[in-house]
C-alpha cells in the first residue's frame, strides 16, 4: 500500500507517523507554543530528528469552544511556515484545513498533502485543489458544522456510521477528479462521538477497514480529551502513556498513520507495535 503526495510516494509497508505542528494561540494542547516562524522551524527541526514522517500544520483550533477564523488569518499563520519548512527540509507538510483557499496557498507555499478534518462536507472545493495540485487528501469522519461538531448527539451505531460518511466523502473527492491513491482515511476520534465509542473505534479498527478496502487509515488519540474522560481528570500534557496506548492499539488494529503531538514516543510505539504484528 502506498499514498500518492504532490511531491512522492509515501510507502506505508510501516506505519507512518504525522507530527503536529499547530501554529494558533487557542490549540488544546500547544495553542501559543510555536506562533511564531522561529518557534515553528526549531520545532520543525527537533520532530525531523525524533523521527516523524509527516508535518501537519493547523492555523486553525478545532477544540470544542474554538473561534472559526476567516482563511485570510489563516494563510497568514500557515503560509509562511509551509513555506519556510519547504525550503529548508526534505520532508513532506500536510495542511490540516477546511477551506478551499487555504488549501490552496498553502499547495502554492509547498504543502503536498491537505487534511480537511470534514471530509469535503463543509467546502467540496478541498477536493477540486487536491485535483489540480496532485496532493494527498486526508478525509476525516466528523459530522455537524464547525460550531456543533463535538455537541452532536451520540448515533447508535458508530462503525456503520463512520464507514458511511466516509464513503461518502470518498465518492465527493473521485466525482472532482481526486484518485483513490490519493487517499488517506480518518476515522475521526473524538469528534461527534462519546468516550466509549472512540474505544469502540480503536478496538474494531480492523472491521473499519475492511468495510472500507484499499485505503489506508490515519488515527489521531494523542492527547484527546476522550483518554481524561475514560481515565480521570488528565491535563492534555500528562496524557501521553495512554495515547502510546492507543496509538500501538491502532497500529495492531490497521492504522497506517498515526497523527500525534510526542513524535520520539510516539515513533518507539508504533514502529515496536508493528515489529510484533510481524510475527503473527
Amino acid at each position: 500500500m502506498h499514498w500518492k503526495t504532490a511531491r512522492r510516494t509515501l510507502s506505508l509497508e510501516r506505519p507512518l507517523v504525522m507530527a503536529i505542528l499547530n501554529v494558533t494561540p487557542d490549540s488544546f494542547s500547544d495553542g501559543g507554543r510555536f506562533a511564531s516562524l522561529d518557534d515553528a522551524l526549531r520545532r520543525v527541526d527537533e520532530i525531523i530528528a525524533e523521527g516523524a514522517d509527516i508535518i501537519d500544520i493547523g492555523g486553525e483550533s478545532t477544540r470544542p469552544g474554538s473561534r472559526r477564523v476567516s482563511a485570510e488569518e489563516e494563510c497568514e499563520r500557515v503560509v509562511p511556515v509551509i513555506a519556510a519548512i519547504a525550503k529548508r527540509f526534505d520532508v513532506p507538510v500536510s495542511i490540516d484545513t477546511s477551506k478551499a483557499a487555504v488549501a490552496r496557498a498553502a499547495t502554492e507555499a509547498g504543502a503536498e498533502i491537505i487534511n480537511d478534518i470534514a471530509g469535503l462536507r463543509w467546502d467540496a472545493e478541498v477536493a477540486d485543489v487536491a485535483a489540480a495540485s496532485g496532493a494527498g487528501l486526508v478525509l476525516m469522519h466528523s459530522r455537524g458544522e464547525f460550531e456543533t461538531m463535538h455537541s452532536e448527539p451520540p448515533v447508535a451505531d458508530i462503525i456503520e456510521e463512520v464507514a458511511a460518511g466516509l464513503r461518502g466523502s470518498i465518492a465527493a473527492a473521485n466525482e472532482r477528479g481526486v484518485t483513490d491513491e490519493q487517499i488517506v482515511l480518518d476515522i475521526g476520534i473524538g469528534f461527534g462521538k462519546t468516550p466509549r465509542q472512540n474505544l469502540e473505534l480503536l478496538a474494531k479498527l480492523d472491521k473499519l477497514s475492511s468495510s472500507l478496502p484499499g485505503f489506508p487509515l490515519l488515527v489521531g488519540a494523542s492527547r484527546k480529551s476522550f483518554i481524561a474522560k475514560t481515565l480521570g481528570d488528565i491535563p492534555p500534557e500528562a496524557r501521553l502513556p495512554a495515547s502510546l496506548a492507543a496509538a500501538a492499539v491502532a497500529v495492531m488494529n490497521g492504522a497506517q498513520i498515526i497523527r500525534a503531538h510526542d513524535v520520539r514516543e510516539t515513533v518507539q510505539a508504533v514502529r515496536l507495535a508493528a515489529a510484533i504484528l510481524e510475527q503473527r
